[in-house]
């Protein structure tokens, strides 16, 4: 069933754009200042649970969820196929509450173990497994042949939009813009 700007459910209606029916609201109250801000935001939040689903149902029959194959593929990519956890994180960007949860659930998959450093006992490492490794490369072959799940950009649409969520980027992460 399609959806009304109410969210209300309609029998026969053709599904509308919210995220443009909000904006139409913002200016009504806020002016048009305010509009692309917050179209841009939200369009690029609705985008990202677009791909997350999508990306989550393509490697769903390999075990594993966006987030997991990310860390797998940094250990797979990593020269030595392990890590510190600490760096996991950093490469990542993300927690190390995060980085525990990513590294159990390979962990419970059989893709990735846990090791001691060898040079320092406080320090854990994540090792990538052959398990990890053959499920890495096959999962990889289903994301490339689905495009990494972006259809129906082009490859056009996709330069233009890496490149001005560069910006953005850059600015957060504080690296220079070619």
């Amino acid at each position: 069933m399609a959806r009304k700007a109410d969210g209300a459910a309609s029998g026969s209606a053709a599904p509308i754009d919210l995220i443009g029916e909000a904006g139409r609201q913002w200016h009504t109250h806020w002016g048009d200042d305010a509009v692309p801000s917050m179209l841009a935001t939200t369009s690029i939040m609705r985008a990202q649970q677009i791909l997350m689903a999508r990306l989550n149902e393509i490697l769903d029959g390999f075990d594993l969820t966006f987030p997991r194959y990310e860390a797998l593929m940094l250990l797979y990519l990593s020269s030595r196929g392990s890590l510190p956890l600490g760096k996991v994180g950093e490469r990542l960007q993300v927690h190390r509450t995060s980085v525990t949860n990513l590294v159990d659930g390979l962990e419970r998959s059989g893709y990735v173990e846990r090791v001691p450093h060898d040079s320092d006992r406080r320090m854990m490492l994540a090792v990538v497994t052959p398990a990890g490794r053959s499920v890495a490369e096959e999962s990889t072959q289903a994301l490339n042949a689905a495009h990494f799940a972006t259809a129906p950009l082009t490859k056009a649409d996709l330069e233009k939009l890496t490149a001005v969520l560069r910006k953005l980027r850059s600015d957060a992460d504080g690296f220079a813009l070619a």
